[in-house]
Formats: C-alpha cells, sequence, structure tokens
C-alpha cells in the first residue's frame, strides 16, 4: 500500500516530487537589537525593531510571537502540562528545581509600531498574539519595537538551552544566552506554527537578516551569531592582528591565550563594552559571554566560501579543548559539505558551557578535564562528539530549517545520522551513533512504551531514541543496505541542497527520497516512520532439492534415504539376535532377499529420459547443482531486504542480496530457492547487523548454540 493515506496532497506549495511547488513561498523577518548584559544582578534586557516581510499571498491582521523564557515564569504553561512524582529519597538539586521560585519570564516593557503607538496584544504563556493596526497585505512589510528584560537562570539549578554557567565562588560566570527575544512565529503554507513552548522541543523560526549590538562588560569576551563588525574597537591590536592571521592559517591560532584569560579573570576591570555583529539570512541569533574565555581560531576554506573556525572556552576545559575544539569544528564542517552543502556562513563557532545546544554559527557545547587537566577516553569522545553534533545542526535545522517543534527526527536524527558519517571518517574505531545495535532492548519494547517516529516531539516516549537513534539508524540502514551509497548519497544531497533556506516538512524528504533516487520507498517510511513495529526476521526452514536424472543420481538418493531414514529402536535392539532365515538355512529364498538400491524399471526409465534429453539439458544436469529451498518469516511486523551469506563445506563464503519487495505478497512468511554450485555448511542471514534484527538467534541455520561466559565471583 502507498502512502496515500499517510502525506498530505501535494498542491501548489509543496509537490509530489517532494521539491516547493511554484507557488511555495516563506516570511522574511529583520531583528536590529540593543542588548544588555547585566553582571551584577544577571539580568538581560533589550531593544528590538522587527522588520516583518509579508511574502505570503494572504492578508494578515495579526502576527505570533514566541516568547520562551516564558517556560521559567511561575505557573508555566510547561509546568502544568507536565507530569511529576515522588520518591522517598531525593537529591537536593531535584529538591531545589521542585520548589523554585525563580521567575524568569519576559517583562515586556513597551510593544509599540514605528510611530511609537501601542500594539494591542494578547499573551497565552509563551506565544503573544500581536493584532495589526492595519491589515498587512501581500508584499508588505511592517514594523514593531519591543523593549523587554528579564532574569537570567542558572543553568546547573534550573537546567534550560541557556542561562548562567557559574564556575566559582567569586562569581565568575559563563553567559550562554539564546532564545533571549521575543521572536516572530512561522507562518507558512500549513499556517501559523504556534505550539507552546515547554521546554523539551525546539523551534519553528523565519529567517532573516540580524543587527545586534551587546554590551557586556568591559573585559567580557563576546562570541555571536554572525560577524563581529567593531574588532577594532572591542580588541586590542595584538588580539585583532591574531584574528587576522587565523583567518589564513590551516592551524589554530591563539587570539586570547590562557595566561591572557587568567590574568583577565583576575583583574576584573570596570565599566562596559559593545560588541556589534551581523548576521544574513539566519533563522536566530545567540551569543556567550566572560571573562574567562580563551579564545583560538582557524581558516576553513570552500570553493566559495573561507570560514573562520573557532572556540571559547575556559582555563579548567584545557588541554582538552585547545587541543581539540576547533579543529573538530573544521573537520566537522568539510565532512557534512560533502554530503549536503558547502557551509554557507562565514563563522562557526563552539562554546563551551554546561550544556549542548545549538543556534546559527555558534555551539554551546559541555566536557571538561578533571581539575588535574586529566581526562579519560571517555571525556574525549564525549567532547569530540558533542562539539561534531552541536556544530553539525548548522546543517540541520539551521539551514535545511525543519520544524523542530513538531518533528524532532528531522533535526536531530538527521543530524545525528551525518554526524555518524563524519565520526568515521574522524575515527574508523569510534563507536558511532546510528548503528544498528542501539535499536536492541528499544524497538522490541512492549508496543504501549514506545510511539511512531511521527509522533509531536512533546509527546515522545524517550525523546533520545525516538528523535535522535531511532531515524538516525533508519538512515543508516536506506543508506548502506535499501539504497546503497551511490543512490542514496545524491538524493540525500538533493534534497539537502533543494531544502536549504527553506522550511521542508516530513512527506518533503519522503517523497525527494524516492524522486531522487527512483526507488519506491513507501513500505520503508511507513514501517520505520509510521508504526512501533520492529524487525525480526529468521531462517525458519532449509530443503535441499537434487535432480534424480540418471543411475548415478538415483543410486545416491536412494542410498542417503536408506542412511538418513530412522530406524525403530526395537528394529535395532532385535538386530543384534539371530532371526529364524538364519537359523534355518532352508527357509531363505531369492524373494524374500532386500530388493536392488535401483530396480530394472528405474533403469529403463533413465536410459529413456537420457534419450529424450538435449545435449545442452545433459549438461545443465550434469552441473550438480543444489536447489535450496529457504523459508524466511517475520515476526516483528516490520520487513527489511534479506541478506543471506552461504558458507560451504569448502569454507568458502557467498553472499545474496534481496530485495525487501520479496514481501511483497506475503509480509509474514515468504520461501526463496537458491541455485548453489556446492554443498552449504551454514546460512546466516544479516551477517553484517544491517537490519536492526532484534533476535539474531533465529538468523542461523542450522541453529547456534548460544554461548554465554559466566564469572565466578566469592
Amino acid at each position: 500500500r502507498q502512502l496515500t493515506e499517510e502525506l498530505p496532497t501535494p498542491n501548489q506549495y509543496r509537490t509530489a516530487s517532494g521539491r516547493p511547488g511554484p507557488e511555495y513561498f516563506q516570511q522574511k523577518v529583520d531583528y536590529r537589537m540593543e542588548i544588555t548584559l547585566d553582571e551584577d544582578a544577571n539580568i538581560l534586557s533589550g531593544k528590538e525593531t522587527i522588520s516583518y516581510h509579508n511574502n505570503s499571498p494572504q492578508t494578515l491582521t495579526y502576527l505570533y510571537l514566541q516568547l520562551d523564557q516564558n517556560v521559567r515564569e511561575k505557573n508555566s504553561f510547561g509546568s502544568q502540562a507536565g507530569t511529576s512524582g515522588m520518591n522517598s529519597r531525593e537529591h537536593v538539586s531535584t529538591f531545589m528545581r521542585r520548589i523554585n521560585e525563580f521567575d524568569g519570564g519576559f517583562v515586556i516593557e513597551s510593544l509599540t509600531d514605528a510611530g511609537g503607538n501601542d500594539y494591542e496584544t494578547i499573551k497565552n504563556h509563551t506565544v503573544m498574539k500581536v493584532l495589526l493596526k492595519e491589515p498587512l497585505q501581500p508584499g508588505r512589510s511592517t514594523k514593531m519595537i519591543i523593549k523587554w528584560h528579564y532574569n537570567i537562570n542558572n543553568m546547573r539549578l534550573f537546567g534550560g538551552r541557556s542561562g548562567i554557567d557559574p564556575f566559582d565562588e567569586q562569581g565568575e560566570n559563563v553567559y550562554a544566552i539564546a532564545q533571549f527575544y521575543p521572536r516572530l512565529c512561522v507562518y507558512n503554507d500549513v499556517g501559523w506554527q504556534i505550539k507552546q513552548f515547554m521546554g523539551a522541543s525546539e523551534f519553528a523560526l523565519e529567517f532573516g537578516d540580524f543587527d545586534v549590538s551587546i554590551t557586556v562588560p568591559y573585559d567580557h569576551i563576546v562570541a555571536a551569531t554572525g560577524e563581529l563588525q567593531n574588532s577594532k574597537e572591542v580588541l586590542s591590536a595584538q588580539m585583532a592582528e591574531r584574528l587576522a592571521r587565523a583567518k589564513k592559517s590551516d592551524k589554530p591560532v591563539l587570539i586570547v591565550t590562557e595566561e591572557e584569560a587568567i590574568a583577565n579573570e583576575k583583574e576584573r576591570s570596570d565599566g562596559t563594552k559593545t560588541w556589534h555583529f551581523k548576521a544574513l539570512n539566519v533563522r536566530d541569533f545567540a551569543f556567550a559571554s566572560s571573562r574567562k574565555f580563551i579564545w583560538d581560531a582557524m581558516s576553513v576554506p570552500f570553493e566559495n566560501n573561507n570560514v573562520l573556525a573557532m572556540s571559547f572556552y575556559e582555563k579548567e576545559s584545557n588541554p582538552l579543548w585547545g587541543r581539540y575544539s576547533t579543529k573538530v569544528i573544521a573537520h566537522t564542517l568539510k565532512s557534512y559539505s560533502k554530503h549536503t552543502f558547502d557551509y554557507p556562513y562565514p563563522v562557526a563557532q563552539s562554546i563551551d558551557c554546561s550544556l549542548g545546544m545549538e543556534y546559527p554559527m555558534i555551539a554551546f557545547n559541555s566536557g571538561r578535564p578533571d581539575p588535574d587537566g586529566n581526562y579519560t577516553k571517555g571525556t574525549i569522545d564525549w567532547v569530540v562528539g558533542v562539539i561534531r553534533h552541536e556544530v553539525g545542526h548548522n546543517y540541520f535545522p539551521m539551514i535545511v530549517n525543519s520544524d523542530e517543534r513538531m518533528w524532532g527526527w528531522m533535526d536531530e536524527g538527521i543530524n545525528v545520522f551525518v554526524q555518524g558519517i563524519a565520526e568515521r571518517d574522524w575515527d574508523i574505531n569510534q563507536v558511532w551513533p546510528g548503528m544498528t545495535t542501539e535499536m536492541k532492548g528499544y524497538m522490541d519494547l512492549d508496543k504501549d512504551r514506545i510511539v511512531p517516529l511521527m509522533t509531536n516531539a512533546d509527546a515522545l516516549l524517550n525523546g533520545g531514541m525516538n528523535a535522535y537513534r531511532k531515524p538516525a539508524v533508519g538512515l543508516t540502514i536506506l543508506r548502506e543496505t535499501i539504497l546503497g551509497r551511490e543512490l542514496f548519497d545524491q538524493a540525500f544531497k538533493e534534497y539537502a541542497r533543494t531544502w536549504m533556506f527553506k522550511h521542508p516538512q516530513p512527506a518533503d524528504f519522503f517523497r525527494i527520497m524516492e524522486d531522487a533516487s527512483g526507488v519506491d520507498l513507501d513500505w520503508f517510511w511507513r514501517g520505520w516512520f509510521f508504526t512501533t513495529d520492529h524487525v525480526d526476521l529468521s531462517i525458519d526452514n532449509v530443503v535441499l532439492y537434487e535432480p534424480v536424472f540418471n543411475e548415478e543420481t538415483a543410486h545416491k538418493a536412494a542410498i542417503y534415504r536408506k542412511e538418513n531414514n530412522p530406524v525403530h529402536i526395537a528394529t535395532i535392539r532385535d538386530s543384534k539376535t539371530v532371526s529364524q532365515l538364519e537359523r534355518d538355512p532352508s527357509l531363505k529364498d531369492k524373494l524374500l532377499e532386500p530388493p536392488p538400491v535401483i530396480s530394472e524399471n528405474d533403469i529403463t526409465k533413465f536410459k529413456n529420459l537420457k534419450g529424450q534429453l538435449t545435449p545442452e539439458e545433459l549438461e545443465q544436469l550434469d552441473k550438480g547443482r543444489k536447489f535450496y529451498e529457504i523459508t524466511f518469516k517475520s515476526h516483528g511486523g516490520l520487513i527489511m531486504p534479506l541478506i543471506v551469506e552461504f558458507e560451504f563445506e569448502d569454507g568458502s563464503r557467498e553472499e545474496i542480496r534481496i530485495p525487501a519487495e520479496i514481501w511483497m505478497k506475503n509480509q509474514k512468511e515468504v520461501t526463496k530457492v537458491f541455485i548453489l554450485d556446492r554443498e552449504v555448511k551454514n546460512i546466516i542471514l544479516d551477517p553484517h547487523i544491517e537490519t536492526a534484527d532484534m533476535d539474531m538467534s533465529n538468523n542461523y541455520w542450522p541453529r547456534r548454540t548460544e554461548r554465554i561466559f559466566f564469572e565466578i565471583y566469592k
């Protein structure tokens, strides 16, 4: 059955080929902001001018703003809708969060038009409706000016995707600031995207240009989305020279050294400094600020763009971050670009703080050495992995701009999949995300404990598996097993390039992957994305057929039947006694002797057959082929291609791949004949663990004895 019921009908906005239609549109929203960070009070305040460009064919009478900081206001929508319970023992951090009285919601001081006239607004938790004074016609623009502030949360106490990362009792902090300004909701061909922000699912945002001035303590170093416009004003001459050198260097150059960061941290200057950034055609803006920052950078060249890869981190993060962070950024950009499109932005940055989260051109990442500077392989793997993952999000969803609040898999799952490719290129021995074995213990859970991938992001059960791992594994299977790398890679690149700087929906992804690969994949999308079925294929039965066409093959068949027919236990026991015929030879008669292996009639039949066969037919029959009839079963409901490996008696092996279409007429059981030229010793189904099969014990013929090494302890 095709995906006719599950997918929306193609139209003038989104075509049946998975591409934008002739009337596809998206809005443009530009922001000019003046932001102030008050370090003493831990308050962020700002003034923003929003220019909203109506590119839709509809006349708009109101706009919607996202107020994401309101997830931290008292009695927030998220706290009301969230479930909770208690235990007989609670960690103090859990207790403090439970009784949290912190109010970090937006305080909107004013919201006016360009002439200073107040807009009428209706606030609904994290969404605010702004009633326009005049209808906004297609092709026209309007402006609104907002003044606001909020209390910055402590991430270690209250969590979240932005806030204060405190370092010590002296009050030294890293400020990782995001979702810090009222942002326009997306309006497109599926309407306003106005789902409440509950803290888990992420964002749907419009593209636009940003012009942002950020005032911070004088000795802070600031990293932000976009390019720094006033380096001569905020950097020393030496730092500016190093930055210029880094733009031409293929190795990291320190802009702010560890020694300078330590001195900066001790001196703690008074006053403020304003950093000015511009970013074009981005969907969001974030920044980080601290006097603790060490800063290094290097150039990553592309055909039409030299990218500045930069890292900002503290002395507590060395030597790990100085050794790896910026080089991981550079490698990530190169690897992702190979499979999608050249990275189009001027900078890519990794910021060390106590979370992992992504924004255009900037990523907040976690992981530090022990206090003595030592670290383990696990720490390296974590830091390298989280930097790659968050920097990789520049592609999905910062550029290929899916609706994260609705479809978590379209950004997280696709990103984890490409991350896995990049990590294998970084270190072939690395355990990479997206391996099929990650599905064991998840996809075969009780079905009431899991939900399909095509589930609202806030309603996901086990979001880590559902939004991240399962879609990544599915795409790995699609690339390595169903389509093959050549077909998959060019189709995936087609999707990425077609939808860069646009708003794809799931149907667009499904359709363009089929259209660009030339393969009908509806069975796969339905099984992997729309159901909770799992893969459990088995070899259920094996029968060897051999042709009988002459005296020799008939004799061989008769001997085999005789030797392999079971004999009753009474006959076995009686064979040790002397029978009456043996005691009295006079009773013996030729008619009582066992019949010959092949009768005269059989011999005559085969002679007649030989006379009727052509030389070509005799030649083919005489090649000694073995006809193996194998029955396969699907126990989990989710079908897959059959990858069958035969091991022969001589030790050689042969692998045969059967497409998933073999299940077309019966999705529970299929039988297929394999014609082989040697006798088979063993058969393995899915020998390279490609299909996420939940139970491999039934994938062998003959069945293998499960071998368990148990430990002895005293």
